[in-house]
């Protein structure tokens, strides 16, 4: 039996660190450094839920080539399910350079490469009823998927019985809500960051945000505020504010949201209340963003559970 199969992007991240301008053309631009990093939403949750003691398949899609071996090792030493991780010859695996600048802020040139080409047919039944909690992540970086194909795996999904949770990636097309809206009367949990939560619902309060999302059919909607924490509000009425962990030097950002995600379905998966699950959260993702790399931070359940204790946040 699976905790969560992740189903969305995988992505080879290309990372430059500490990019100040970049140079003009023809020109050359010393980097401080230059490293390879498994990435994309899915992948970057699976291994952070993984690490954090849950039992976690993959279902997504990655080219015949070197960056797609690469991911494909990364999640099997990760302890990664991958019985549903197709591999297409036809197609390129999809890749990102992430500049990083002094700030540990970051900016993307991304290819689509294989997530263009992803769809509900390359998902096996098997591995949708295996799972306990089916997470969708990266919308709006699968244009053959997102859409009518996302609901129609959600609305399945949900008459299975399983927990149904999706994170959106940023909208380039500037489509938003054309695209989402099939699918969100069947999320159970929504976990947008602020930014993509704005341009979903066309307000910019998150209590205002989530009402949206809530009255769209959604049963709890999360917002990640960065820095500033969560915010957290379900169909009953429940709310809580979780601020973030003080005193996180952040080096790089790049999956912090997906790490958030991985310990708020990791909180989920062992029946926490909402207000634990958004702890959890926020100390996962703050582990992330602690270190270089999209999962590189991430630690163990034993261990993220003492960073929490130590701040006496809850015993």
């Amino acid at each position: 039996m699976l905790d969560v199969v992740c189903v969305g992007i995988l992505v080879a991240d290309v990372v430059v660190q500490n990019i100040e301008n970049l140079p003009e053309t023809g020109m050359l631009q010393p980097v401080d450094r230059i490293e390879l990093f498994s990435g994309g939403c899915a992948s970057n949750a699976a291994i952070g839920m993984a690490r954090l003691g849950l039992n976690v398949a993959v279902a997504g899609k990655i080219g015949d080539d070197g960056f797609g071996c690469f991911l494909k090792k990364t999640l099997t030493d990760e302890k990664v399910n991958i019985d549903s991780l197709c591999v297409d010859k036809n197609v390129n695996t999809s890749g990102s350079i992430v500049i990083i600048d002094k700030s540990g802020e970051r900016s993307f040139l991304h290819y689509k490469g294989a997530n263009a080409a992803f769809s509900v047919k390359d998902i096996s039944h098997s591995i949708i009823e295996q799972a306990e909690i089916v997470f969708v992540a990266g919308t709006f970086l699968m244009p053959e998927f997102d859409g009518e194909q996302c609901a129609s795996l959600l609305k399945k999904a949900k008459s299975m019985g399983k927990i149904t949770a999706l994170d959106t990636a940023w909208d380039a097309s500037g489509k938003w809500m054309n695209v989402l809206r099939p699918c969100m009367e069947h999320i159970d949990l929504f976990m947008p960051s602020y930014d993509e939560a704005v341009c979903l619902s066309g307000k910019k309060e998150p209590d205002e945000i989530e009402d949206v999302f809530l009255d769209m059919g959604v049963k709890t909607a999360v917002i990640k505020l960065g820095h500033k924490g969560c915010l957290i509000k379900d169909s009953s009425g429940e709310k809580h504010y979780i601020p973030a962990f003080e005193g996180i030097r952040a080096v790089d950002t790049t999956g912090a949201g997906d790490s958030f995600c991985a310990g708020f379905l990791t909180g989920i998966r062992k029946g926490w209340s909402l207000d634990k699950c958004g702890i959890l959260a926020n100390a996962t993702g703050a582990h992330c963003v602690m270190a270089t790399g999209s999962v590189t931070g991430i630690k163990s359940f034993e261990e993220t559970m003492n960073f929490i204790k130590e701040r006496s946040v809850f015993a």
